[in-house]
């Protein structure tokens, strides 16, 4: 029984293992058709692919300007403000913003507030000094008749030289303090008198310019200036003739200027003039701005006949370090860079054929860079892309 089932058994087993074969053989196939069929559409593709062709540059003869950015704005070298020396109330104007002015020209007129306390205090002074000098008046007298007495002592020969010249010194320096108060009581008797009079009511310019700014208006109040007050401004006066240019540099580039570069001027409000410039001035100590140190520099502004700029202008100094003139030099973009940071450029040798030439390269402005040697006028070199580059 065993025998036959086995014999019955034994086909079904063959059978199934054909099948397997055959499953196996058919995906084999089908998968090097697959590769067959892809790498036939890859290399067609790629031969079909269009030929890159490079652009190139030549070397050039030109003017290399190497130079620096500070921002900051044009003001008036001298900026006067003027205050009152009376506190009261603002009785007249007679300037308005923009206007020029003299030194002793009357800009504006104060109505003296009365202070009890103010006239109680200047009379205080004067009954002091009247004090004072009469003292020094007694004093001297005082000293006189006792220098007259030693004279005659002397005469008669009852004292010495030195003895005499001690009462001498004495006399005079009493008489010089009685003239030292006697001076300091008119002083004080003068004060007074033109604190109430017409000429500590009007205030005058201190110095040639023009006004900037009138801050006030009629029937304000102003404060006089003292020890214990800066006092009310009453106007700004600036000469308007000698400016200068304020800015900040960075600590990078700080150390390249110095004293009497010249410099250019672009100014916001006038984009289409330059003004030239010369650097005058240069921070000793820098100072932290937004995480970076900055050093203040000034330059004094040379204005030509007819030019006018005004207070507070918003300007760009361009500040020239260094330049060459008439140098051969080739565009930036062409430049690669190798190991142990040696410089070259692909030179063409045949139509889109390039040989790398090493090159020793000087002073560069940001877009041309002067070349030393390593390259001639009537070459052409290779402009890489942004992919060459990084390579």
């Amino acid at each position: 029984m065993s025998t036959q089932t086995l014999v019955l058994t034994q086909p079904k087993t063959m059978k199934t293992a054909t099948v397997f074969k055959r499953i196996l053989i058919g995906l084999l196939v089908t998968g090097l058709l697959a590769s067959v069929v892809w790498l036939t559409y890859y290399f067609i593709n790629k031969s079909s692919a269009p030929t890159v062709t490079y652009k190139t540059e030549s070397p050039f003869v030109t003017d290399i300007v190497k130079k620096t950015v500070a921002t900051g704005s044009i003001i008036p070298r001298r900026e006067v403000q003027i205050k009152p020396q009376v506190s009261g109330v603002i009785e007249a104007l007679f300037v308005e913003a923009g206007q020029p002015v003299r030194a002793g020209q009357v800009i504006a007129k104060v109505r003296v507030v009365q202070n009890l306390a103010g006239k109680n205090n200047d009379l205080r002074s004067i009954n002091s000094a009247e004090n004072g000098l009469e003292t020094a008046r007694v004093n001297l007298e005082n000293a006189r008749v006792e220098k007259e007495r030693q004279e005659k002592l002397l005469a008669q020969k009852a004292i010495s030289q030195q003895e005499y010249n001690r009462f001498l010194l004495d006399f005079n320096v009493r008489t010089e303090a009685f003239a030292a108060a006697e001076r300091e009581l008119n002083i004080l008797r003068q004060n007074v008198l033109q604190n109430s009079g017409r000429i500590a009511n009007e205030v005058y310019a201190t110095a040639d310019g023009v006004v900037l700014d009138v801050p006030v208006k009629v029937g304000g109040s102003v404060i006089e200036r003292n020890n214990f007050n800066e006092g009310t401004t009453l106007a700004t006066v600036a000469d308007m003739n000698s400016l200068i240019f304020e800015g900040k540099i960075d600590e990078s580039e700080v150390g390249k200027l110095r004293e009497g570069m010249d410099l250019n001027l672009t100014i916001g409000a006038l984009p289409n003039q330059v003004f030239p410039a010369r650097l005058e001035y240069i921070a000793p100590k820098g100072k932290t701005e937004e995480g970076a140190v900055k050093f203040d520099i000034r330059a004094k502004v040379m204005l030509k006949p007819g030019d006018y700029l005004r207070a507070g202008y918003s300007a760009n100094a361009d500040i020239v370090l260094d330049t060459r003139q008439q140098v051969l030099a080739i565009k930036e973009s062409t430049l690669q860079f190798g190991k142990n940071d040696s410089v070259f450029v692909e030179l063409e040798t045949k139509p889109q054929v390039f040989e790398k030439r090493l090159v020793k390269t000087g002073l560069s402005d940001g877009i041309n860079i002067e070349v030393l040697n390593g390259v001639t006028k009537g070459a052409k070199l290779k402009v890489p892309d942004a992919k060459e580059k990084s390579k």
